[in-house]
């Protein structure tokens, strides 16, 4: 995405668009999937995903300006560049919007999802998160166990989840080798 300071609800395209792969975005430890949205409740693969990812609780969030108390407040902090401990998996049913990660060279890629798109953040990620010029999104919340929604604003290097990020996917070549940091 460009460096623009632009609406945060634009594209943000650079010039010219340059688009990310699905497989760049995993080796990323991003993953995503298409789903039915229309059908969730009963939606086999939902069921499967759930199932073997171990997402016991889930719970569904709607940002908008209608919907969501101290919604300009909460939009500029879900768009503050942050991390979390736990992986955050949003399921969007309806509406669309952008989650933002950096790739290996501290670059921000957007990620339009839009309804039927599934994505899953890896904990210790940095990311921010925005609706786009529509203003609404409804989203399936996931959690293994108890739910935590707690945020770690940049810089928050020293936590274990950080750490174990960067190691898993950041000092890692394509094929998945450790790579020299200093190199």
């Amino acid at each position: 995405m460009d460096n623009s300071n632009e609406d945060q609800r634009l594209p943000h395209h650079r010039d010219p668009k340059e688009f990310v792969s699905l497989d760049k975005l995993a080796e990323l430890g991003v993953l995503s999937w298409r789903l039915d949205a229309d059908n969730y409740e009963t939606d086999e693969e939902l069921k499967k995903i759930r199932e073997t990812r171990g997402y016991s609780y889930m719970d569904f969030c709607e940002v908008c300006p209608e919907k969501l108390p101290n919604y300009e407040e909460k939009i500029k902090n879900f768009f503050e560049e942050h991390l979390h401990t736990d992986e955050e998996i949003r399921y969007c049913v309806a509406g669309s919007g952008y989650f933002d990660v950096r790739d290996r060279d501290e670059a921000w890629i957007r990620i339009w999802v839009k309804k039927g798109a599934m994505i899953v953040l890896p904990a210790g990620i940095y990311h921010r998160f925005t609706l786009d010029s529509d203003n609404y999104i409804k989203a399936m919340r996931l959690f293994v166990g108890d739910p935590v929604w707690t945020p770690f604003n940049r810089p928050h290097d020293h936590l274990p989840a950080r750490k174990q990020y960067v190691d898993n996917f950041v000092q890692k070549d394509v094929a998945g080798h450790a790579v020299d940091a200093a190199a």
